[in-house]
């Protein structure tokens, strides 16, 4: 069997569906022009709001997207295809328009994330591939943006490679949450790829390694003498907090500085308060405590609240499984095609036709008031959100860098809705539908044979 070099890039990275559809497409001749838009049909439970992610990810599939000899050979085993569809894939491109939101806006149902315009075949075969990569940024830097949220200025760090469903969920998460506003990942490979800050300590294994804490310790700390962060709760976290206390003038000495301790286990809050005290009392005000274990915004909400002395958090499994929300009811549906609106009519699935743009209006006081949902080539007052970022298959100028993302994610972030940034439930935040909206909805209906 031949493999593909890379599984996560090849085109069969698709539903079957997609394939089979381009099939009978191209067998009618039903190359036309095709208008997709992606979107979020509900918010899940608790989130009044998403933040928008994976974009660049996405332009990137669309700009490399080729299907290899090798793999159109394995298509052609199958006997699924004919050979007028294994003869198109040959030197099938990209070649389509690209409309989103750009990365890091704040954003809600119903609004596009991205709009696909391109050859009816195209259009299809991105499908799945794109939802894939948007759905996932988008549900874990909507996540990150909560705890954010609730812990303004707390350094936050993603330790979830090793609870993450898989290698590119784990370095899809470092990059989201990233963008959300956390300072750094564990994932060493997503310092790499995106340059995002790596951060980390040490496991309880390596103390147990020795027989002595105060050994391990001064080992670690002398083998890496920059940042030093020591694990103290392997055995008594008071213990070790009075060890690193009689270690740290030695190590200064040196030129070595103690930078912070983590804390992994039982009553965070408490223990972060007793070590604290022994810290300060040792003449260590500046050494630093960081948690991990069972974090998540509302964990994080109660020890800002009890003013915990607790400096970083570190996240695993409930930001990279994003465990109260772990997806989002999204959906990528023709809108147009060969310049007429169509419509899905599904009961409880209905969509809005057309090529729309969202347009938002802020208050006096600069905080995001409500958005219209509207056509492209409508023109009313607000802020239009949606913009060009590829034409012909090409991106427009050079890709955002993650930096300019993550600016753009904390400005909006900023102009929520007071109560978005609560974090309260049940806040709705307004998405009027325009009339031009409505009134294309009803000219698909008559038009559509049912």
């Amino acid at each position: 069997m031949t493999k593909s070099a890379d599984p996560v890039v090849s085109p069969l990275l698709t539903d079957l569906y997609e394939l089979n559809m381009v099939q009978a497409y191209l067998d009618k001749s039903e190359t036309g022009e095709a208008v997709f838009e992606f979107f979020v049909r509900r918010l899940p439970a608790r989130r009044g709001f998403l933040l928008a992610a994976g974009l660049e990810d996405a332009l990137d599939y669309l700009e490399t997207l080729r299907f290899s000899p090798a793999e159109i050979d394995w298509l052609k085993s199958t006997a699924r295809f004919r050979d007028n569809y294994l003869d198109y894939l040959k030197d099938f491109r990209f070649t389509g328009d690209v409309h989103a939101v750009p990365e890091g806006s704040v954003c809600f149902p119903n609004e596009p994330l991205i709009r696909i315009t391109a050859p009816l075949p195209q259009a299809q075969i991105v499908e799945s591939r794109l939802i894939n990569i948007l759905h996932f940024q988008t549900l874990i830097a909507s996540k990150a943006a909560r705890m954010v949220l609730a812990a303004p200025g707390k350094i936050l760090s993603d330790f979830g490679l090793r609870t993450a469903h898989g290698a590119e969920a784990g370095l899809y998460s470092a990059r989201a949450s990233y963008i959300a506003g956390f300072g750094g990942a564990a994932n060493v490979l997503a310092g790499q790829r995106y340059g995002i800050p790596v951060v980390g300590t040490m496991a309880h294994s390596f103390i147990q390694v020795h027989d002595d804490e105060a050994v391990a310790f001064e080992t670690f700390a002398r083998s890496r003498p920059n940042d030093v962060i020591l694990l103290i709760d392997t055995y008594d976290t008071e213990a070790g907090a009075r060890k690193v206390v009689e270690l740290a003038p030695r190590l200064q000495a040196d030129g070595i500085a103690v930078r912070g301790v983590r804390i992994d286990s039982g009553d965070l809050a408490a223990m972060a308060r007793k070590v604290r005290g022994i810290f300060d009392d040792g003449g260590l005000r500046d050494v630093i405590i960081l948690v991990s274990g069972g974090i998540n915004e509302d964990v994080l909400q109660v020890m800002m609240k009890e003013g915990a002395p607790i400096d970083g958090f570190g996240i695993g499994v409930n930001l990279d499984a994003s465990i109260d929300a772990p997806s989002l009811d999204c959906a990528y549906k023709l809108q147009e095609y060969k310049g007429r609106p169509k419509r899905k009519l599904s009961e409880g699935k209905q969509t809005w036709p057309g090529r729309k743009q969202v347009f938002r209006q802020y208050g006096s006081d600069g905080r995001m008031s409500g958005d219209t949902l509207s056509l492209e080539s409508d023109a009313p007052s607000g802020e239009p959100l949606i913009v060009p970022v590829m034409r012909g298959g090409k991106r427009f100028g050079s890709p955002s860098t993650l930096a300019q993302i993550r600016e753009r994610a904390a400005r909006d972030l900023a102009r929520l809705p007071e109560p978005l940034r609560r974090l309260q439930p049940d806040i709705a935040y307004p998405v009027k539908v325009a009339d031009s909206l409505v009134a294309l909805a009803k000219e698909a209906d008559e038009r559509t044979k049912v």
